[in-house]
């Protein structure tokens, strides 16, 4: 395998090298934010040529997912928070889709795609069976009673997460006209999902 630059050390895999470039992406985000992060920011900030940036990462959007992924654990560990506080079924799925339509946008790395127009990458990333399996390891440390819920087996959770995951980003991409208020969101989705949950 050979290395251009990388600041004289190397990575020693392939896996390394994307990590590298990841960190640098996100350095960039951090330091100049969305708009003015390029392929070249990018292989400045990591040392290397455009080229070799190429290599790993075909387009911006890649790397912006990459970005992305790296921020869903502190993202998912925030809404297990948040959720925990909820002592029914009913408002933990309520919550779930609320905290995920306010929060995304507002997350550093989560809600990269959504600034950069790239909807169709987020997407994607959101209903991929990796996604779903998360989102019922959320919900399934909250602490209520899924089985009084009729949500007896860790595929019938997977499916609620789903669906959850599905509403959220619907509204995420196509927001209500007029605007919803925080409190009408919660209560449309109470008013719909809250009695398949009772």
């Amino acid at each position: 395998m050979g290395y251009h630059g990388w600041q004289g050390n190397p990575p020693g895999t392939e896996d390394e090298a994307r990590r590298r470039i990841v960190k640098a992406a996100m350095a960039c985000v951090d330091r100049v934010g969305l708009a003015k992060t390029s392929m070249s920011v990018v292989a400045a900030e990591a040392g290397v040529t455009r080229q070799t940036v190429y290599r790993y990462f075909p387009r911006l959007a890649d790397i912006l997912s990459a970005v992305a992924l790296a921020g869903v654990e502190d993202f998912a560990a925030r809404m297990a928070r948040h959720l925990a506080s909820f002592g029914s079924p009913a408002e933990v799925a309520v919550e779930s889709v609320v905290f995920g339509v306010l929060e995304v946008p507002r997350e550093p790395y989560l809600g990269l795609l959504l600034q950069a127009g790239e909807s169709d990458f987020f997407t994607v990333a959101v209903t991929s069976p990796e996604s779903f399996a998360l989102g019922a390891r959320i919900l399934r440390e909250v602490p209520v009673d899924w089985a009084g819920a009729g949500i007896a087996t860790d595929d019938e959770l997977q499916g609620l997460a789903e669906i959850l995951m599905r509403l959220f980003l619907s509204f995420l991409q196509h927001p209500s006209t007029p605007a919803l208020t925080d409190d009408q969101l919660r209560a449309l989705v109470r008013r719909w999902i809250g009695p398949a949950l009772r």
